[in-house]
């Protein structure tokens, strides 16, 4: 079997086993979501925390506990980064820069997953385990609690509650994301992923020098990796390396699980607000730019023009030979959908069109599924705007889910479409403005603007994943990056929270004949419109400078 079609069928079984998943998945998440009912392990958490369970929050609360959270955890991370070398299971790795140990703590509490490391020789076993898998948990868990918050506004009527983020954070945390990781982690462990305490093993090679080979644990990391949509990898190949990634079954395995929770939510919110459909409409969006984005990467991957790659039968450098072209294809495009930021191969080996692909799919706010929690939540505020320039063409006051869509709304959904762009525009502007940054770029021309555009474009939108022909361990880099990833996580989850207080106050207005259903083909058509459009409008000038330029050249 050709590894092509070997790669289509995986496509198939992924498709199938996601469509399995999103129903009972999606019924259970909007249980835990919604259930009045403690565990006894979380009442004992609520009364160390000093937190009442059953009291909810007002969306400014529920942001500043939000903000308070992840500015403890930055803090504690970077701490335990810092302090590595005196800790326990350090391995010997030296000490962490400061500048890298504030850019690997934001990157690890955005679910961003940036990093400007090798994980194998910067971080030992108990940074890995106590510092890094807990934040790939709790991030994941932040950004579910996020759009639980804003459901609840379309659900709820006439108040200033949204929930309560600490009771959101610990269920979604212990119901959901830690059984899950720990059944998957045996399958992994089971599949030929390491998992074990050893440091580096010193063997000799053929040709007589000695090679270290490391160990860790690195099936229960690498599950709530890709689980969570975090990325990061245990060692510095990601999911190219054996250890991580071993089989062509380990890697399918690995891209169902950066999906299954994003797939899963759109029923969440259709069954939170009492509409199933409406679930529908909005998965049906994700799954027409997923597949396309699949389609498109592995032709762009198989078919550019070139007397090598057509002579090779297709774009192998930078890949894997066990996974071949479409199964790496169908990781870049999953990978880059989603915020997970994880790699089985190296995009900047890409082609031309098929690294800008990767790029695009950042920029389209990964929202086809996108990340957990923070996929949904970007997709229902362009459904925000989707309703309203329904209502513009029409004439009258938007409505959508019975609440109506005034300028207020619109203010927090239009600064919610605004940050991230400023953010990737404006910090590769400064970076190909600044000498001493252009000359990190292992490239010049077009591919080396590539470089920067993709850098940004991962951190703002909290994605972690890299070019990785540019060098972006310096002050600079390390600085900038981290602010990308610190305004591109929290400034978007203001405006999404503000909205969540604003459509909770309202009273709910009942459908008319002139209502816009919003869970038919129609919407699904205007919405993957208003997607294309707002993206294209805005970043089509910066890829036509780099992978639409160097595509046509080449």
């Amino acid at each position: 079997m050709s590894s092509t079609l070997a790669g289509w069928l995986q496509a198939l079984a992924l498709v199938g086993a996601l469509a399995l998943c999103y129903r009972p998945l999606g019924d259970y998440i909007a249980r835990v979501l919604t259930t009045s009912k403690h565990l006894g392990v979380e009442r004992g958490i609520y009364k160390v925390i000093g937190v009442d369970g059953d009291a909810d929050q007002r969306w400014p609360v529920y942001l500043r506990s939000v903000l308070a959270f992840s500015a403890v955890s930055v803090l504690f991370l970077y701490g335990l980064i810092r302090l590595q070398g005196y800790l326990l299971l350090n391995l010997g790795v030296r000490q962490m820069e400061g500048h890298q140990a504030w850019n690997t703590a934001v990157s690890f509490v955005t679910n961003t997953n940036w990093q400007s490391y090798s994980g194998e020789s910067a971080m030992g076993h108990l940074v890995q385990m106590a510092g890094l898998a807990v934040q790939n948990f709790v991030s994941a868990a932040v950004g579910i609690a996020i759009v639980a918050a804003l459901i609840r506004g379309f659900m709820r009527n006439k108040t200033d509650r949204v929930g309560n983020f600490w009771v959101d954070l610990t269920r979604i945390t212990l119901r959901l994301l830690l059984p899950l990781a720990i059944v998957l982690a045996l399958v992994l462990v089971a599949s030929g992923v390491i998992q074990n305490f050893h440091g580096f093993h010193e063997v000799a090679d053929l040709a007589g020098d000695v090679q270290k080979i490391p160990g860790g644990p690195v099936a229960s990391q690498e599950v709530i990796k890709e689980l969570g949509t975090n990325g990061g990898g245990f060692f510095n190949a990601n999911s190219a390396h054996p250890f991580e990634n071993p089989t062509g079954f380990t890697n399918w395995l690995e891209v169902f699980l950066l999906l299954v929770i994003p797939f899963a939510l759109p029923r969440t919110f259709g069954r939170m607000v009492g509409d199933d459909r409406q679930g529908y409409a909005i998965v049906s969006v994700m799954a027409v730019f997923w597949v396309a984005s699949v389609a498109l990467l592995t032709l762009a991957e198989t078919q550019h023009h070139g007397t090598a790659l057509q002579a090779a039968g297709g774009a192998m450098e930078g890949k894997e030979q066990r996974f071949g072209i479409a199964a790496s294809s169908l990781f870049a495009a999953s990978t880059t959908l989603t915020s997970t930021g994880a790699v089985d191969s190296f995009h900047d080996s890409f082609t031309p069109f098929g690294g800008g692909l990767t790029v695009f799919n950042m920029m389209l706010g990964e929202i086809a599924p996108g990340g957990t929690g923070s996929g949904l939540y970007g997709m229902l505020v362009l459904a925000v705007v989707a309703v309203f320039v329904a209502g513009l063409m029409v004439g009258r006051t938007p409505e959508y889910l019975g609440k109506k869509l005034g300028g207020r709304e619109m203010k927090f959904a239009s600064l919610y479409i605004l940050t991230t762009p400023i953010l990737v525009l404006v910090g590769t502007g400064v970076a190909m403005a600044l000498p001493g940054e252009r000359a990190g770029m292992l490239n010049s021309g077009a591919h080396g603007f590539s470089e920067v555009l993709y850098a940004f474009t991962s951190a703002s939108n909290n994605n972690g994943s890299a070019f990785a022909g540019i060098t972006v361990n310096t002050d600079w880099y390390d600085t900038a990056l981290g602010l990308c990833m610190v305004l591109g996580r929290f400034l978007p989850m203001v405006f999404v929270l503000a909205l969540a207080g604003s459509l909770a106050q309202q009273q709910p207005v009942p459908a008319t004949p002139g209502t816009l259903p919003t869970h038919k083909p129609l919407f699904v058509g205007l919405l993957s419109g208003v997607v294309l459009i707002v993206v294209g409008l805005t970043y089509f000038p910066a890829l036509a400078l780099g992978p639409l330029a160097e595509g046509l050249t080449s």
